[in-house]
């Protein structure tokens, strides 16, 4: 049986309409719908008409491209807390990339229209939003830095030590949000590569993997051993 939500809620608690007031929330009510879906859909697809943000409550989406060859690159997984779609939308031009569930999801779409409405209402909205597509930019201009300039040993290091909710820890443990050949799409290594570092990482002993749990001991060592060790082929 499904279970109703209440959805004005579900909005408040919402990292981008935090700040949002009840008469604001109850102004954006009319463009909001709430969206669940199942394990294995899609989402949109590329080149689909884009007519407002997601908004993640909870669940895992897929953010990626495919190549004209069938190749597919992970660009984002989105999850609870999360939205996307914003600077398409604002564009008014179709998604540049295709979402697919990877689990039971719920989440809610917020039209243009409703948007807009409430950045014309509340400066401090439109703030919250330009903050968030700033670090959208922030972490685009990382990736390209670390994809183009890191080696493979220190992706997977980074990797893990963001990972962790207390990355300056003497030693933390934390589980792989997604399977691994997503995790390498992401970091834009090919899953033998990624499976190949994981095990380097282990005899080194800096971490220790137990299925999707994962040890890292001496994080700082770990990326120090990442940067100095020779390249491996992504």
């Amino acid at each position: 049986m499904r279970k109703e939500v209440d959805v004005r809620k579900l909005v408040r608690y919402q990292p981008l309409f935090q700040e949002l007031n009840d008469a604001q929330i109850e102004a954006l009510m009319p463009g909001i719908r709430e969206v669940r879906i199942e394990k294995g859909r899609d989402l949109f697809h590329r080149e689909d008409p884009c007519d407002g943000l997601w908004l993640v409550v909870y669940g895992r989406v897929k953010l990626f491209i495919t190549s004209p060859q069938g190749n597919e690159k992970v660009i984002e997984i989105m999850q609870a807390g999360q939205s996307f779609g914003e600077a398409v939308m604002f564009l008014r031009r179709p998604y540049p990339v295709s979402a697919h569930v990877l689990e039971d999801s719920m989440l809610l779409h917020v039209s243009e229209s409703a948007i807009s409405n409430a950045i014309e209402t509340d400066k401090s909205f439109a703030r919250h939003l330009l903050a968030g597509l700033s670090m959208r930019l922030h972490t685009f201009v990382q990736d390209v830095e670390r994809y183009s300039m890191e080696n493979p040993l220190q992706r997977v290091a980074g990797y893990l030590v963001q990972l962790s909710e207390t990355p300056e820890a003497d030693a933390f443990t934390v589980s792989l949000p997604v399977n691994k050949n997503l995790i390498a799409s992401r970091l834009s290594l090919a899953p033998e590569t990624f499976s190949r570092v994981l095990n380097q990482l282990s005899a080194a002993g800096f971490i220790e993997v137990d299925g999707k749990d994962i040890t890292v001991n001496n994080p700082s060592g770990m990326l120090l051993f990442a940067q100095t060790s020779g390249k491996t082929k992504s």
